[in-house]
């Protein structure tokens, strides 16, 4: 895939903290994305005190590379929630694999 993942930190004095759109929209122009929908920014924590936060951020070129992580992390939940059924059907039924 064709993302970049960085970490951000965030100087903010003065203000509580800065939007995630706010930020996708300054990092869309940092790495010529086309859309803000191709930038992800996730667990951001501001530092003790306020004036800092640090979070984590992912940038793509193309929307094919976002679908492309969208659909294997659904696969991933897929195979997850088949192997849960398994293993509650064998105690429903008392075996021991």
């Amino acid at each position: 895939m064709s993302l970049k993942q960085f970490v951000i930190d965030v100087l903010h004095p003065g203000s509580a903290n800065v939007s995630k759109a706010e930020l996708k929209e300054k990092l869309r122009r940092m790495y010529d994305g086309k859309g803000t929908n191709l930038v992800f920014v996730f667990k951001f924590r501001t530092h003790f005190g306020g004036g800092k936060s640090t979070g984590f951020g992912l940038s793509g070129k193309e929307e094919k590379s976002r679908k492309q992580m969208k659909e294997r992390k659904n696969r991933a939940k897929k195979i997850r929630g088949v192997q849960k059924t398994k293993a509650s059907d064998a105690a429903k039924t008392g075996k021991k694999k």
